[in-house]
């Protein structure tokens, strides 16, 4: 019966869906104050509907009722509570229930946060949210229905996929959707700002802080996401251009875009048109995510569907609501253009020229991931796009990106004088050079030098933001600490990719009990293989022992493990491998099983310099992010226009 309710929960989210998208607008039309205010009570109850519904498909999964399809396909009585709970959303139908939640749980901060907004912004900005909801509500309902029954019920269920069995896995999706689904508020703000005919610092200042909370959590999801690849797949990398990776980090780079373009307006009142097209670009490249890992359109470990005919369905809402924004855009853009003005030599200027940069760099990856689908539905080939693209097109953009960062924070916002840049650039510079040249001389490739040199280049550069401060730190908004954490990581994680780039190295070979292999400054002894089973599933394990100089470092454990529960129809269950791995402040070392029989096994074994400091710098970045929602400026609050200057 719960699930019928759950059922009955979500039709009732889409029909308020209807009527939010249709009335708030009317009434923002007409000026009818009744009309607009229902569009925030029919946000919130939307919001409740879909909580209801998503709460009745949890407890599906928790209670073990194996008459509702999803649960039988995606749980099991062995699975540990952990994971059935997670389990509600590591699938295709459950992850479309989680995003219509999260958009109808940030679509409900309108009405709660928005109090002080102008009436017929919010009641536009609430109907478009609306429009949104309904349209993922109706795909939820027609195509992918997660309460759909199985008759007859199922005795036990296949149980969850056991690369979904681990933590990173289990919270990255949650943290992909607050990020991606965040970004809906900027589009819908947008699109009401444009039938608004205003666009302005005041509505730059209301928005910016979800624009930092999607960005932020956008951060953490695709942080845990390369984690997660990391130790699990056992690919021996924490980057590999993959496809759905690539889709991820589209509207991340967008996000940030967007994240220094408001910045920007709040601040001096410029780029409103440059703000609001960035608004559209970011939600879009999100959706374009969403329908490429639900489509079969590009393959991948991370894709949650194959369904060409769910995907078309996905492509028309995309076509729809991207297009309708865009049409929007373009009968509007005009009135807004007029104000778009900045001063090149300005930290505005230079938050500009990075805005573009990271459109540029953006639309590299995406002809990279989507040129060889194209190769192959026009010409029917068959088309590679690997590292070595990414190495020629991105890495180039991204140094100059950073150059430009560690200058233009040390500018005034208003027009500098050409005096102040020279004086940055003396002192910069030389630190470029410096540190180019002391890692050529260390031994370092020049490719290698010249990304540490860049790395700390930006370091420098943030400290020297932060020491021409220095007698009023103590008087600093949260934003600035936020920009510090924010520029300290990217610097982190410049020096930690190009160590590890530069630095890492693996080897395989069959091993016996007693044999070993030597990768990097460590020998990998394999001491043993054994045999077990604990929770719902089987095991071989291969105990290696990493030595160093002839001294015991540490035990890594690797094992290769059968899920009796999946699959159960052939036998065989699902095997899956969990790498052993140390995670070192300097050093990682990383080993594979595979192959094994009862006397040897291959090793694959990994060395990795410097790797944690990746997933480290990117936590920072995020971090800069929450940080930066603690000023007092950008609190949920009526707006002083005195303050915009």
């Amino acid at each position: 019966m719960i699930a019928e309710l759950g059922h009955i929960l979500l039709i009732t989210a889409f029909v308020i869906a209807i009527l939010q998208a249709v009335l708030p607008l009317w009434g923002a039309h007409k000026g009818n104050t009744v009309l607009m205010q229902f569009g925030s009570r029919a946000a919130l109850l939307q919001c409740l509907a879909i909580i209801g519904a998503y709460g009745a498909l949890t407890a599906s999964f928790i209670g073990f009722d194996f008459s509702v399809l999803l649960t039988a396909e995606h749980s099991h009585s062995a699975t540990p509570m952990m994971y059935r709970i997670t389990g509600v959303w590591s699938n295709h139908e459950g992850s479309m229930l989680l995003w219509v939640l999260i958009l109808g749980i940030y679509g409900a901060m309108i009405p709660i946060f928005g109090k002080h907004l102008p009436p017929s912004l919010k009641a536009r900005a609430i109907g478009i949210q609306g429009l949104l909801s309904a349209g993922f509500l109706s795909f939820s309902i027609l195509t992918s229905n997660p309460f759909e029954r199985l008759i007859p019920a199922a005795y036990e269920g296949a149980g969850l996929n056991p690369v979904l069995q681990d933590p990173a896995a289990a919270f990255h999706p949650p943290f992909l959707y607050l990020g991606y689904v965040g970004f809906s508020l900027s589009f819908a703000f947008a699109c009401a700002a444009l039938l608004e005919g205003k666009v302005d610092a005041i509505w730059a200042r209301w928005l910016r802080p979800w624009v930092l909370l999607s960005w932020s959590f956008l951060t953490v999801g695709i942080t845990l996401g390369s984690f997660w690849a990391y130790y699990e797949l056992g690919w021996g990398g924490w980057w590999m251009w993959d496809p759905v990776e690539n889709v991820s980090f589209m509207p991340w780079l967008a996000g940030a875009a967007l994240v220094h373009s408001i910045l920007v307006l709040g601040t001096r009142g410029s780029l409103p048109s440059w703000t609001v097209l960035l608004a559209i670009t970011t939600f879009s490249l999100s959706l374009i995510g969403t329908f490429v890992v639900r489509s079969g359109l590009l393959t991948s470990v991370h894709a949650f569907a194959v369904d060409p005919e769910r995907g078309l369905y996905l492509l028309v809402l995309l076509g729809l609501y991207t297009g309708l924004a865009l049409a929007l855009y373009g009968w509007r853009a005009n009135a807004l253009r007029a104000h778009d003005r900045f001063e090149p030599l300005s930290r505005s200027g230079a938050l500009v020229l990075n805005n573009l940069l990271l459109i540029v760099t953006t639309v590299t990856i995406f002809i990279g991931t989507f040129y060889p689908v194209i190769i192959k539905g026009v010409f029917d080939d068959d088309l590679s796009i690997g590292r070595p693209y990414y190495a020629i097109t991105f890495v180039p953009i991204m140094i100059l990106l950073i150059l430009i960062m560690g200058v233009g924070p040390l500018l005034k916002w208003e027009r500098d004088s050409t005096a102040q840049l020279k004086s940055i650039i003396l002192k910069l510079v030389p630190v470029l050079v410096l540190a180019f040249a002391l890692f050529l001389i260390m031994g370092q490739s020049w490719l290698a030098a010249l990304g540490l040199a860049v790395g700390i280049y930006l370091f420098v550069g943030t400290l020297l933001v932060v020491w021409s401060r220095r007698k009023i730190l103590r008087q600093q908004s949260a934003a600035f600490y936020g920009f510090v954490f924010g520029h300290v990581g990217l610097a982190v994680m410049t020096l930690a990719i190009t160590l590890f780039t530069s630095g890492q190295t693996d080897d395989l070979k069959r091993l016996r009990p007693g044999e070993s292999l030597i990768v990097g400054p460590y020998e990998y002894q394999l001491k043993d293989l054994t045999q077990g089973s604990r929770d719902n599933y089987v095991y071989t394990a291969a105990e290696i022992m990493v030595l160093k100089d002839g001294q015991a470092i540490t035990p890594l454990i690797s094992e290769a493990r059968n899920y009796r529960t999946r699959n159960m129809d052939d036998g065989q269950g699902n095997w899956t491998t969990e790498v052993g791995f140390d995670l070192g402040a300097k050093d990682t070392i990383f080993a594979t099983l595979s192959e094994w029989d009862g006397e040897s096994a291959v090793i694959k074994a990994h060395y990795h310099p410097f790797v944690i400091w990746i997933w480290i710098g990117a936590l920072l970045i995020a971090l800069g992010g929450f940080i930066s929602l603690a000023d007092r400026r950008l609190r949920f609050q009526p707006i002083d226009e005195s303050e915009v200057s």
